[in-house]
């Protein structure tokens, strides 16, 4: 056991740490991930609603009733998360949904009195949220992050075909 103490290196783990620090691709996962459990708690102030519930319900509220490929797009989540949350929310009747009736395919998604009510609790607790951000960022910084971030899903968009051909050829 002493043998193994005695080859690590606290510098090149500080080292390694500190390269980490300004790798992208495992600091946005981890923001996301802490960004999910803040929400969660405050949504655990504001009644109780999970976050697809709580987004859901704030579309819902913000631009009425649209189909679950409008929710997946406004949220920019997976369709098949949504088509698997919907249900439940049904059940506890926050929303209703009924086949379009210009295009059969797709399932409007309408707030219920019951889901408008459960949106009105959380909506103080996340907004007191957004507030909170924007004490920490101003509003043009939020742009710049915001442009930063489109930039950054445009990259991720990129074919790993393509970066690799690129790799390949130079």
């Amino acid at each position: 056991m002493s043998d193994v103490k005695s080859r690590v290196s606290e510098d090149r783990i500080l080292d390694r740490r500190s390269r980490e620090s300004t790798n992208l691709f495992t600091r946005l996962p981890a923001a996301s991930s802490a960004s999910r459990s803040q929400a969660q708690r405050c949504l655990q102030y504001g009644g109780g609603l999970s976050i697809v519930e709580w987004r859901t319900l704030w579309d819902l509220a913000e631009a009425g009733p649209m189909t679950i490929r409008d929710l997946a797009s406004i949220q920019r989540t997976d369709h098949s998360l949504l088509s698997r949350a919907l249900p439940e929310m049904r059940k506890k009747a926050y929303v209703e949904m009924h086949r379009d009736s210009r295009d059969g395919r797709q399932t409007i998604v309408e707030i219920t009195a019951k889901g408008r009510a459960a949106y009105e609790t959380a909506a103080p607790v996340m907004r007191r949220r957004r507030e909170a951000l924007r004490a920490v960022f101003t509003e043009a910084e939020i742009l710049t992050f915001v442009g930063l971030l489109d930039r950054f899903d445009s990259f991720l968009q990129t074919p790993a075909e393509d970066l690799l051909d690129k790799d390949r050829k130079e």
